[in-house]
């Protein structure tokens, strides 16, 4: 049945609406007269009360009946660049993202809703029924912020213009779900890790505990990581220089048995990956320079203006509000004692016995080792500055630094 205002003029209305103020005609006979329901009559009623005599039925449309040109073509473009990204092989994406290309089209000021999208997207062929996944049931065990930072690293091609496979490194509050840190590395080492470390700690403070996988570069575990048939050290009797490092600062680490069990983490790895593969791509991006670029914009979008599925909330406000409420175990960074510098926390370590001369060696250099009696034990502090290109080492005995000196950084071997 055609609408209201498509069958009857607004005088015609307005005198059966009339009528039925008077009492001079049930409500029955006029709803069947209009072609309406008790609720569709009873606002025409409560419209015509409210404005009187400019009471109108005609209809208005409120909003373009037809998109623009301009926002097809654009749409057209979007959906179709994505169906090159999805169908490329090389790239870590497992299906149609609409979200990201509203997203983009909203960067180059085009507004368009995801219904729409999906829409013009089957017409395109641009589509693939979702898969059936089981219901999302995870929930924030943690109650403040500080309480467990996840960390984790995912290595992946991020552009298919990149000539090599870079690792994200990323530190994320379980709480707030805010990401406290996220970085493009060439290799995931050691020192990556402990850097990634220093600039959250630092940053934030030191949080009760750490939660990552059994990585290597995370735990020693026996049976993995030692060649000699018989083993002396079972696991976790030797630490890893990370956990070193959050072991001197007195944050404990959990370690998490499967990838499943660290679910909260990977969702935002693949909400990131999902977004800055399909940028990195449409861009042309090849350094890893560049990539970081795309990466920070992501990351803010993330923090700043995505609501958060589990908590509801977005990640930045969430953290802010726990914040103002003193809901927080993070403690204030300090420096350890003896150490005066973050240099001598957030380092690599190793250990060497000065011999009959007062001397040690360290990757082929030999080393004089001033006020340090012979046979004695010093602990090296390995420093790599990479921008310089410089291998800082500084030795300590008995509490004390006793030699700060450097090398160039190509002559060391070492994996960090």
């Amino acid at each position: 049945m055609q609408q209201v205002h498509k069958r009857f003029t607004t005088e015609q209305v307005k005198a059966l609406l009339a009528q039925y103020d008077q009492g001079h005609m049930p409500r029955r006979e006029i709803q069947e007269l209009l072609g309406v329901g008790k609720t569709r009559l009873f606002a025409l009623l409560a419209d015509y009360h409210h404005v009187g005599q400019t009471f109108a039925i005609t209809y208005e449309r409120t909003t373009p009946g037809r998109l623009p040109q301009t926002t097809e073509d654009a749409m057209q473009r979007e959906l179709l660049r994505e169906k090159k990204l999805v169908e490329d092989k090389r790239l870590p994406i497992s299906g149609y993202n609409y979200s990201a290309v509203r997203d983009r089209l909203l960067d180059d000021g085009i507004s368009v809703s995801l219904p729409t999208l999906i829409e013009r997207a089957k017409r395109l062929s641009c589509y693939k029924p979702p898969h059936k996944t089981k219901t999302h049931d995870r929930e924030v065990i943690t109650a403040t912020i500080g309480d467990l930072i996840q960390h984790d690293a995912s290595h992946h091609l991020w552009s298919p213009y990149a000539s090599e496979k870079w690792a994200l490194i990323t530190s994320l509050d379980d709480y707030s779900r805010h990401l406290f840190y996220a970085d493009f590395v060439p290799t995931e080492t050691s020192w990556a890790h402990i850097q990634a470390a220093e600039q959250v700690l630092r940053q934030y403070g030191l949080p009760l505990r750490y939660y990552v996988d059994s990585l290597r570069v995370f735990r020693f575990v026996r049976n993995r990581d030692s060649l000699y048939a018989k083993q002396v050290l079972s696991t976790d009797e030797t630490d890893p220089q990370w956990r070193q490092v959050l072991r001197l600062l007195g944050v404990d680490v959990v370690y998490a048995l499967s990838p499943q069990a660290k679910g909260k983490i990977e969702r935002p790895y693949r909400w990131l990956q999902d977004r800055v593969v399909r940028t990195c791509a449409l861009e042309k991006i090849s350094s890893i320079n560049d990539a970081r670029s795309v990466l920070r914009h992501e990351v803010s979008r993330y923090n700043t203006r995505q609501v958060h599925s589990t908590t509801g909330e977005i990640p930045q406000v969430r953290f802010e509000k726990a914040q103002k409420e003193g809901r927080s175990l993070f403690r204030p960074f300090v420096l350890p004692h003896p150490y005066r510098s973050a240099k001598d926390v957030f380092c690599l370590r190793e250990t060497r016995m000065v011999d009959g001369y007062r001397r040690i060696s360290v990757q082929g250099h030999v080393i004089e080792v001033p006020r340090v009696e012979p046979h004695e034990e010093v602990e090296v502090h390995f420093v790599p500055n990479t921008l310089a290109t410089v291998m800082e080492l500084r030795i300590w005995w008995q509490d004390k630094m006793v030699l700060a000196t450097t090398f160039p950084l190509d002559e060391f071997t070492v994996h960090f």
